[in-house]
């Protein structure tokens, strides 16, 4: 892609602020080198890479902080000879304990599913030189005395001379009554040794080696006579604490070249990272999507905007920067823009030059979702005034010398984009030319579009195959742009009323109308006509995008109303279920005291949805057209009040009802509330429950079966006290519990249940025929 496409199209600009979202210097370099990639296997690549980036930063799944840049440590580490200083040291393992960090986060998932996580699992890991130096760097920056032994033994050392000098100084001062010569009341240290502050019209009362003045001379440094001795053993241990340090430094540099490899692979993971971060925060701070970018497509952006007006409108920036449809159909090449000056028409262009080069560079754009874009190899911008003095060249010559020069590269994978090419010379020759261009272009199989005030171009948008026309709109009331695009129509220049607009003299409008009169090609009657009318369509449209969000809304928030009430409506009649069979165990209620109870319950919680919803949605496939004549117990429908799967019990056809179980909660169900159903029969609370058969058909509810095969034995446990509740509640006799054979763990847990259970009057393991000692048959009282 040619610099000078780049920098027409302010793409810098773009990686600029791109570069200002990366939390380090490196990655905001990489960010600001980034270009349009070459092949579309590499940007599908890329793309995915940041939709996952997207999705990780969202969870945030893993927060960057600044690190520095050891890219110059490299070379280093390649010389046998040379040895990294503590500070270089530091920074490596800052960089390598982040890069810890970063596969710690994304680590795990099966290989195959995640791009980036299994591109972190592939990144040869440093692990010696890691673990080394996180070991023996401090947080401060400083070696660890646990670094080595002998650095740990001198270092103790020199804290134990620190303690004495500390006694023998204080000792020494209180004996000789020096408080008040000194300048304060502490020992410093000057050259490198502990001193004594002493105020310096008292220097000569203490013996002792004068190291050094202040700044102002009222305080002279004193090395007193009895601490020489251990100030120079102090020395002496500082010059070994300094060799220990560097043989720590010298095997820790040794790590890092034995693994230099995986330490520069490390690293540039981590500054690669640090980029898709950026690319996430930049997509959040745009609104902005990734695109579908493939040779077959055609060019297809809804709701684009120019990201820099974005960026510069701030904080809701998507929401008040105009946005433009720009979309021409699969057997369509050109775009052919028209309408008043500063009505947004190179606006147009630029937006689609630079957002068609941010998705071939794996960046977002700020477009709606669903946009895709043709793969171009090459982008070619003649925008402006390309006028230049030192060529001696017009503007006109310039823009024809640059056309001829790219013009044997273009082909069917190039975007063109023209900005009144043509104008500097005579309008008709120019127009003409301009004409001739596009059929070329158009020849050639390129993408192209051109803002142009060219008649005959606008003619030629509208009639010639291939080419779609579009006009930039103005207010026809205050001669205003409202920067929207309409498409298959051309608009007016409007160029007289630009020029009131920005302070021309009245006198000379009025001429400039007689002489557009006298040359008879005033038009505008008729384009503002066409624009009154396209703006009347625009508003409708929009208008009525609005209603169709307004009403989605409303929908949602109907459904997820009467989602919640049916929620809780299951919630609290299991609950009751649950309530009702306990106190009819405990035989405080009979069973039809406990029947009716449910039933009041059913039909008050139905009356308080219906109160809230105030309808009953009508079931996917329309209205219900359930057939109970066809239908049989154990046969699955869809209860349409509650959207719920349910499984048919009983069926009476003489009420047009059916008694349904809905995740353990029997009920009689209305015809009119159901609709067919092909799914399996429902599961209640994770367990499958179906009616029991006899002899290969069904027993019309006179059983049940529970299967608890891979459960857990308290899960299991639970469930079949819930089972045999709600068993006991509808009144069935015999039960059939699936526990399978395995162990025979679950079989025994399940028999001592049974056996303590005050309602079960037997059990047995079932015949071979039926299942054997994987399954136990069980009476009720």
């Amino acid at each position: 892609m040619e610099s000078r496409t780049l920098s027409l199209l302010e793409f810098p600009k773009v990686l600029e602020r791109l570069a200002e979202l990366a939390v380090s210097e490196p990655a905001a370099a990489a960010c600001r080198a980034l270009a349009p990639l070459e092949s579309q296997d590499v940007l599908a690549r890329a793309q995915r890479r940041l939709a996952e980036a997207l999705e990780l930063r969202r969870d945030a799944a893993f927060a960057f902080t600044p690190f520095p840049d050891v890219e110059p440590l490299f070379p280093v580490l390649e010389s046998e000879r040379r040895v990294l200083d503590l500070d270089a040291l530091v920074a490596l393992s800052h960089v390598l304990s982040q890069v810890a960090a970063l596969r710690q986060a994304l680590g795990g998932g099966e290989a195959g599913q995640s791009l980036l996580r299994d591109e972190v699992a592939a990144t040869p890991w440093p692990k010696k030189a890691q673990a080394a130096l996180a070991r023996c760097i401090a947080v401060d920056g400083r070696l660890r005395d646990e670094s080595s032994p002998e650095l740990f033994s001198v270092r103790q050392e020199i804290r134990t001379i620190h303690r004495t000098i500390m006694a023998k100084v204080k000792e020494f001062v209180g004996e000789k009554e020096l408080g008040p010569l000194l300048q304060d009341d502490y020992v410093t240290i000057s050259s490198d040794r502990y001193v004594l502050p002493l105020k310096a019209n008292f220097k000569g009362r203490l013996p002792g080696i004068i190291h050094d003045y202040s700044q102002t001379g009222e305080t002279v440094y004193v090395e007193p006579f009895f601490l020489v001795e251990i100030n120079n053993r102090l020395q002496e241990l500082k010059n070994e604490e300094r060799e220990a340090e560097a043989r720590v430094m010298a095997f820790l540099t040794g790590l890092a070249r034995d693994e230099r490899g995986e330490v520069a692979a490390a690293y540039r993971l981590l500054v690669s990272c640090d980029v898709l971060w950026a690319k996430a925060a930049f997509a959040e701070r745009i609104g902005g999507t990734l695109p579908e970018v493939a040779a077959q497509n055609a060019v297809h952006l809804l709701g684009a905007r120019h990201p820099l007006l974005v960026l510069a409108a701030g904080e809701g920036a998507p929401s008040r920067v105009i946005a433009q449809d720009l979309a021409l159909a699969e057997e369509q090449r050109a775009l052919i823009v028209t309408g008043a000056n500063a009505g947004g028409k190179t606006v147009c262009l630029k937006t689609l030059g630079l957002l068609a080069v941010m998705a071939l560079s794996a960046l977002p754009v700020p477009a709606a979702e669903g946009s895709r874009l043709p793969f171009f190899t090459k982008v070619f911008v003649f925008l402006g005034d390309e006028q230049s003095l030192e060529d001696h060249l017009s503007t006109f010559t310039a823009q024809i010398r640059h056309l001829s020069r790219v013009w044997p590269a273009i082909d069917a994978t190039t975007l063109v984009l023209l900005d009144e090419f043509g104008a500097g010379t005579d309008p008709s020759q120019g127009a003409a030319l301009a004409q001739a261009v596009v059929d070329g272009l158009l020849d050639r199989g390129a993408y192209l579009a051109a803002a142009t005030h060219f008649p005959a171009l606008k003619a030629y948008g509208l009639s010639r195959p291939g080419v779609r026309a579009a006009c930039m709109l103005f207010d026809p009331a205050t001669k205003k742009p409202v920067y929207k695009l309409a498409y298959d129509q051309v608009g007016a220049s409007i160029a007289l009323d630009v020029a009131r607009e920005h302070g021309l003299p009245e006198d000379i409008l009025e001429r400039a109308s007689r002489y557009l009169l006298l040359d008879g090609g005033d038009a505008g009657q008729v384009f503002e006509r066409l624009n009154d009318l396209a703006l009347r369509r625009e508003r409708e449209i929009e208008a009525l995008a609005a209603e169709r969000r307004e009403e989605k809304q409303r929908v949602e928030k109907l459904k997820e109303r009467l989602r919640k009430a049916q929620d809780s409506l299951v919630e609290e009649i299991r609950a009751l279920s649950r309530d009702i069979a306990r106190r009819h165990q405990a035989g405080r209620i009979e069973r039809k005291e406990a029947q009716r109870a449910l039933a009041d319950a059913r039909k008050r919680l139905i009356d308080e949805t219906d109160a809230i919803t105030g309808t009953r949605p009508e079931p996917a496939g329309g209205t219900p057209d359930v057939d109970l004549a066809a239908l049989a117990p154990g046969s699955a429908v869809r209860i349409v009040s509650w959207g719920k799967t349910a499984v048919v019990r009983e069926i009476d056809l003489k009420r047009r009802a059916a008694k349904v179980d809905i995740g353990g909660v029997s009920l009689w169900v209305q015809a009119a509330d159901m609709a067919r159903e092909g799914a399996a029969p429902a599961k209640a609370g994770g367990v499958t429950v179906t009616p029991a058969k006899r002899d290969g058909a069904a027993a019309s509810g006179l059983g049940l079966v529970l299967d608890l095969r891979g459960m857990r034995a308290d899960a299991a446990e639970a469930e079949l006290v819930a089972f045999l509740d709600t068993a006991i509640l509808r009144g069935h006799g015999e039960l059939e519990v699936i526990h399978g054979k395995g162990t025979g763990a679950l079989r025994r847990e399940v028999h001592r249940l049974l056996k303590e259970h005050p309602q079960v009057a037997s059990f047995s393991l079932a015949p071979e025929d039926r299942g054997g000692d994987g399954m136990t048959m069980v009476t009720l009282k």
